[in-house]
């Protein structure tokens, strides 16, 4: 039945459902489903012409919404602190963050409170479809052959077992803008497989004794004891400095690496590579030395505590193939520090040191707090790597256009 047919006779045939009784109503919905082919329920439908359905297109069909404009600015305001998360983490990280919530704006009704505890993660996806954006491009890779030490340091041929931390992969991401040439800074990441725990640290030129200033630095801070460390094949982990660190020590530490050109081998910090390096300092070449210390204070003294306290992540459980599609499981989502509060390997002090610091924290104002530094260090930035007059007339346009944290 094309459109206009219906808006023809649809009115009149309802009239006429309307005046019959139950047996000779039943003989027109037979006929209307003969005639054009439409299912039993559908004919009902249409010529019963329920409120809100098939009548007056003016009016929503079906059931009235149960989540209003008052429960999406709540998530909407998580979201927006919460780095973008999706509806799942957003349901899983929500017994972290209501509290703050309720600090920063205010105490919330009963009956608020209680949609905004029970709304499911889909639910949340589509409440806040409209406030979603993607933001995203791509890189350079920095990462220089180190072969000095390839046949020392033996390739990962196994998976290490992860039912424990302890475990690190390591990355360096290059903030060179659009080229490689000159000094910059770089960014260092160190991420544990069992639990996600992700430090990320600033270095100079990525040299060996800095990566190995880091990387004593990350470990000396880490609620668990460092079992092994696994990075690719660059140069600034490839070197006798990071060796002698990881090996001339009471309880060695097993150090691998992955195979050349194999970027899944080290797929577990590699995906950190955005949301923890670029989704916080962009593209943008970092070439003033003096940023070094501001960068480090910004990831370990936020950035670091925001992801690991209050950003939960969901881990792989299983992946199927049937035929062209692929099925991935994956397990709630929690926070790092949550997978380590659960894991008994994990001492009962720095079990408790851990839900001490996170009692400490509030996230919005990490947020806050992150948003205010972030600012000072871009700006800082555009000035050093590309004063034209242009950009010096409208900062804050062009550090708008460089931060990617909402």
């Amino acid at each position: 039945m094309s459109q206009k047919v219906r808006e023809e006779m649809v009115p009149r045939l309802r009239q006429r459902y309307a005046q019959r009784n139950k047996a000779g109503k039943g003989v027109m919905i037979q006929e209307l489903v003969e005639q054009f082919g439409y299912s039993r329920k559908h004919a009902i439908k249409l010529l019963g012409a329920k409120a809100g359905w098939g009548g007056n297109l003016g009016v929503k069909k079906g059931r009235p919404p149960t989540y209003g404009a008052e429960v999406e600015e709540v998530y909407g305001r998580i979201w927006q602190a919460a780095e973008q998360p999706c509806g799942k983490r957003l349901v899983a990280m929500r017994q972290w963050w209501l509290g703050p919530y309720e600090q920063r704006y205010g105490k919330m009704a009963p009956e608020l409170k209680g949609k905004v505890k029970a709304i499911s993660a889909a639910q949340v996806d589509r409440l806040l479809a409209g406030r979603k954006v993607r933001v995203g491009s791509r890189g350079r890779s920095g990462t220089k052959p180190g072969g000095l030490l390839k046949t020392q340091i033996p390739i990962r041929t196994d998976n290490w077992d992860v039912t424990q931390p302890g475990y690190l992969e390591a990355d360096t991401v290059a903030h060179c803008g659009n080229s490689l040439e000159g000094d910059f800074i770089w960014s260092v990441t160190y991420t544990d497989l069992y639990s996600g725990w992700t430090s990320n640290r600033a270095v100079w030129n990525k040299g060996a004794e800095g990566i190995v200033a880091r990387t004593r630095e990350v470990e000396e801070h880490l609620p668990f004891e460092l079992l092994g460390f696994d990075c690719d094949n660059g140069s600034e982990f490839l070197n006798w400095h990071l060796v002698r660190y990881f090996q001339e020590r009471e309880k060695r530490v097993g150090f691998t690496r992955s195979r050349p050109y194999h970027k899944n081998d080290n797929g577990h910090v590699e995906q950190k590579n955005w949301t923890h390096v670029r989704q916080l300092l962009g593209y943008e070449r970092l070439e003033d030395p003096g940023l070094l210390e501001e960068i480090n204070r910004l990831y370990r003294e936020i950035w670091e505590p925001l992801h690991n306290f209050f950003l939960p992540s969901m881990k792989l459980v299983s992946k199927d193939r049937h035929g062209a599609k692929v099925k991935r499981r994956h397990d709630q989502a929690k926070t790092p520090c949550d997978r380590l509060l659960a894991s008994a390997q994990v001492s009962k002090k720095a079990k408790s040191q851990l839900r001490q610091q996170r009692a400490a924290l509030n996230p919005f104002a990490l947020h806050e707090e992150l948003e205010a530094r972030l600012r000072r260090v871009l700006h800082r930035a555009l000035h050093s790597s590309r004063p034209t007059a242009s950009l010096r007339s409208e900062p804050d346009a062009a550090i708008k256009e460089l931060t990617t944290v909402s």
